[in-house]
């Protein structure tokens, strides 16, 4: 019957921590209005943004060609955005 009991009481416990969970989520989630708005101030609406965004993946994708293309370790590098020369050869302590 103790058994029984706890069994109860811990069923309890965790569906009433289940149900604070949801309703603080409930509360926290933002309504369909406040996602359009949050979509609409997206930094990728702005073509400066997007042209800016496109930029950096493709020195990001440059890059990690050149370091599959070479034995150099790039990320050594000072300026490992740049192609060629390297950093020195190698990092200091």
């Amino acid at each position: 019957m103790t058994t029984l009991r706890k069994l109860l009481l811990v069923g309890a416990l965790l569906g009433a921590g289940a149900g604070v969970g949801t309703a603080l989520f409930a509360l926290v989630t933002p309504g369909e209005e406040r996602k359009q708005a949050m979509l609409k101030e997206m930094p990728e609406q702005y073509p400066q943004r997007r042209d800016e965004a496109a930029r950096t993946k493709e020195l990001l994708l440059a890059t990690l060609q050149e370091a599959a293309a070479t034995q150099e370790n790039v990320a050594w590098r000072k300026n490992w955005m740049s192609g060629g020369g390297g950093g020195g050869g190698g990092r200091s302590a």
